[in-house]
Order: structure tokens, then sequence, then C-alpha cells
């Protein structure tokens, strides 16, 4: 049996907005009444968007939930819930209402956006945690909601969500949250077009786009164009035959194991024009191997003391001059196999590569 307390705030519903409770509550709706947990593809987000439902208690009724509450410093799961509705102004539940045992539902929706320019130099990308519990204001019925969010991962999931705090999606507090905030609203949007969800006229939409990937089919052109975009068209259109064969023949096998998965595309980056470098590497060496990648001589101011990574952003800023980018094969190791594509070609690249499922990033 579901329930929900009283809270003490004014309603948080913006017909305007899609972050209001008609569209979030038809989204619980789905997965209280469809199915309990939802991942799926989104254009322009990495890896996938995770919906789930859970349930204080039943969600966290298994050894590790109990475990973790315990190491949390509570006795069970109500107690997890009520420090959560403190945080939120929901009214905690009282001994006589949890010996009830009634369920108390929320959402947890996952999801990555791009690093803050001052990140990227670390970070790849960052998971946003949303954490929607409903409640009624200034009524019997339940017609609010609140949200608590944090952007760590839930490795120990009762302390992850302790962890989150209450948040007002319209006023961030550093642009992290800023960047996760905005972000929210397409996600929002692309989990209502995925479950199939009308969105009310009223609500203005993020995009007017399509945002679930289409479905394409994966031929020995889709390599052809992938080989001639990540070698800046500098290639022999004999190799590129032989290259986009060999990788749609393996692309084909649907390896699992990572050897299996990397046959050949390892062989391809190595004949075309790349650099092979440990993690750690200095400026010289990144000046030398990347002129010879492009042909010209590349300098870049750097501050003193300054190596590997933290060179990228100085490295960037000099290939923007020239319109070029650099990017990475990640090897899932301790090196980098770096190549360099012309910054108009970045974008289609990366849709190139969640479709060959060879895996290039950003930098």
């Amino acid at each position: 049996m579901k329930d929900f307390f009283s809270n003490f705030f004014g309603r948080n519903n913006d017909p305007k907005s899609i972050v209001s409770f008609d569209v979030i509550y038809s989204i619980y709706s789905y997965l209280y009444n469809e199915v309990s947990s939802v991942d799926f593809k989104m254009k322009g987000v990495h890896d996938t968007v995770s919906v789930n439902f859970y349930s204080f208690p039943s969600s966290f009724d298994h050894e590790e939930g109990r475990e973790e509450i315990k190491k949390s410093g509570f006795n069970n799961a109500y107690e997890v819930l009520n420090e959560l509705y403190k945080k939120i102004d929901i009214g905690v539940l009282s001994e006589e209402t949890i010996q009830a045992e009634l369920e108390y539902d929320y959402i947890h929706i996952q999801f990555y956006s791009e690093p803050t320019p001052e990140s990227k130099k670390y970070l790849k990308h960052v998971l946003h945690n949303f954490v929607i519990f409903f409640c009624c204001t200034n009524s019997l019925e339940t017609n609010d909601f609140r949200i608590l969010y944090n952007n760590s991962y839930f490795l120990d999931y009762t302390k992850g969500i302790l962890d989150t705090e209450y948040i007002d999606i319209n006023n961030p507090k550093n642009e992290i949250q800023k960047i996760g905030f905005k972000e929210f609203e397409r996600i929002l949007q692309g989990i209502c077009q995925y479950m199939e969800i009308e969105i009310p006229d009223s609500v203005a939409l993020p995009t007017q786009e399509n945002l679930l990937p289409e479905v394409v089919e994966v031929t020995q052109g889709t390599f052809e164009e992938f080989i001639k975009l990540v070698s800046r068209g500098d290639v022999d259109e004999k190799l590129v035959q032989k290259q986009s064969k060999k990788l749609l023949n393996n692309f084909k096998k649907g390896a699992t194991e990572y050897h299996a998965i990397v046959e050949g595309q390892w062989d391809f980056f190595e004949s075309i024009d790349c650099w092979n470098s440990d993690w750690k590497f200095d400026p010289e060496d990144a000046e030398y191997f990347i002129s010879e990648m492009i042909g010209e001589d590349l300098n870049f101011e750097y501050p003193e003391e300054t190596y590997s990574h933290d060179l990228f952003p100085y490295i960037q800023s000099a290939l923007e001059k020239k319109n070029l980018e650099l990017m990475t094969y990640d090897t899932h190791g301790d090196n980098y196999l770096f190549f360099v594509a012309n910054k108009s070609d970045v974008a289609r690249i990366l849709e190139l590569s969640e479709l060959t499922k060879i895996e290039v990033e950003q930098l």
C-alpha cells in the first residue's frame, strides 16, 4: 500500500514547466503500473538514463540493504525515510504509523551531463541523482513533490540517499547544479517520449527535437565514414575498404570479452596518424607528436610544471585556432591513444562511436 504525508511548503506545480506535478506523477504512474525500472538511451546523453521506482521499506528489505541501514546508524528503513522527510519538511512518521507497515514510494532518476569547463581536465561526465518524493500540500490528495539531489555515485545506496540535499530546481547553487538542473528538464521530456506519456499542451518543452536515437543499421559504410572522419580524410581508399570490412565483421560477432571487442580496433588506429602515449607525458612530447599528426608545427602556452592530462586545456586551445580537436580512443588501460579530428566532425564522430561501439571520447 502506498501513502504520502503532508508538507509545509507552498505547492510546487508550475503548469508551464516540465518539472511539474502533472508530468512527474505521470512518470510515477507508469513505473507503478507498467514496469518499475527503465534504462534507455537519449541523444546527447552519455551512457543510459536510469529511471527507477523504489519503496520504503520493501526496497531496502534485503541483506545488503539492512546492513547499509545499520552501518548508517539506523534501525530500520522507516528511520532512514524520516531522516529524508526532515530535509524536505514532510511530516515524519510516528511510531504508530510505522507499525502499520505502509509503503512509501519514490522515484530515482540518474543521468550524466557534461562537466563544467573547469572540471573537464579531470572529469569526462558528471552523474546526477534526482530523488523525488510525493506529498500533499493543503490537500488530502497527493498533489505535490519534493526533490533531493546529489551528484555522487551510490556505491552504498543508503548512504547515497542520505547524502542527498533538498533542492529548488530553479535555484542551482553552483555550475554543476546549473548544468544538471537544466539538463533534467530535457531528461524528463525524453522519459515521457520513451514511456509514450503525453505532455500537457501548457508545458513549454525544452526542445522540439526527437530525443530518442533512431534505429540505424550498422553497415560497412558506417565504418567507412568513421574511418574517414577520425583520419581527417588522410587515408588510402584501399585501407578504408580493408579496415571497414574487418571492423564490421568483428562488430557482428557480438563479443563480450574486452580483448575480443577491441580486436581490429587497435590495429585500425595504429594504421592512421595517431599517438600512443603512456598516461604520463611531457608538453614537449605533446607538441612533437601532435605536430606530426597534423603536418605542421603546434606550439602552445602552458604553466610551468604542467604535465599529462593537465595539458589538455592548453592543447585544445591551440588546436581550436586551427579548427581541430584532440580526441582519444579509450584503451581501458594506463595509456592514451590520441588522434586529431576536425572540430566540425566531432559531434558526428561521437554519434558513429555509439553506433560502432568503438569507444572514442572527447578530452
